[in-house]
């Protein structure tokens, strides 16, 4: 089962599942789950070849789905799901094709189409790829290395937090090699099968300075999820809920509430 971080409460609430993005791992959302556990449990994923979790050369949409049900399952068996980005493409398929593990959705920046970012992606993958590993001590020594090929300091601050400079040889806590051969899939939408519209309560938070969740997206959503309800978090963009977590956190809780 994928690997997973518990943040728990004292009620009666079914938990939130929280599927983060490509290249994301439970750790990024701590913050936020903690606030969130508030109210109910949270259980915050590391996605199969990400962090802590198994390595597959499947890394398709429908095992990813698999994946957040079978946590669900050992976890009461119905929850509410969010997902961001790739997690929310992963979400959207579970809600699709087994809707009764679902309680509530929550998709993060992401519509249910293909992209076309394959050559950004790619090339964050070949620079860690690339980048020499093996004698490093330090994360600054490590910034200062994938900066040669990264030049965002924000991008390279979050890849670097899934670089294990501890237990063991120093290791990127991803499957590279798998990422890049899915990479294809993980930007596509195939429609799952015995999809289903998915007819619960479902929020799509978009960040306003973002491109990939867009109103002309509005109306394919609503036919998947007619109960869609639409949020634009002002100057956020895809990050939202890095950029804008108190914003993100109300409009979530909101929602779940």
């Amino acid at each position: 089962m994928l690997n997973t971080v518990i943040y728990p409460a004292e009620t009666d609430a079914p938990p939130l599942i929280i599927a983060p993005g490509l290249f994301g791992s439970a750790r990024n959302w701590n913050a936020i789950a903690k606030r969130l556990s508030a109210d109910r449990p949270v259980i915050a994923l590391d996605m199969r070849n990400h962090g802590d979790s198994f390595w597959d050369d499947d890394h398709s949409y429908a095992a990813m789905a698999r994946d957040i049900a079978e946590v669900i399952e050992a976890h009461g068996g119905q929850a509410d799901v969010m997902g961001h980005s790739m997690g929310g493409k992963a979400a959207m398929t579970l809600a699709l094709t087994r809707p009764e593990l679902v309680r509530k959705l929550v998709i993060a920046d992401m519509a249910p189409k293909s992209y076309a970012h394959g050559d950004s992606h790619g090339a964050l993958i070949e620079a860690m790829q690339e980048m020499k590993i093996d004698d490093l001590s330090s994360r600054s020594v490590a910034d200062e290395r994938l900066g040669e090929r990264i030049v965002d300091p924000g991008t390279r601050a979050f890849l670097l937090q899934s670089l294990s400079l501890r237990d063991g040889p120093v290791r990127w806590k991803f499957n590279l090699n798998a990422l890049k051969a899915n990479l294809d899939a993980i930007l596509d939408w195939p429609d799952p099968k015995g999809m289903q519209p998915f007819d619960g309560p479902a929020l799509f938070l978009s960040g306003a300075n973002s491109h990939y969740l867009q109103p002309e997206d509005h109306a394919e959503i609503l036919a998947r999820f007619p109960q869609a309800r639409f949020v634009v978090i002002e100057g956020a963009g895809h990050w939202l809920h890095a950029e804008k977590p108190r914003e993100f956190e109300a409009d979530v809780a909101r929602f779940l509430g």
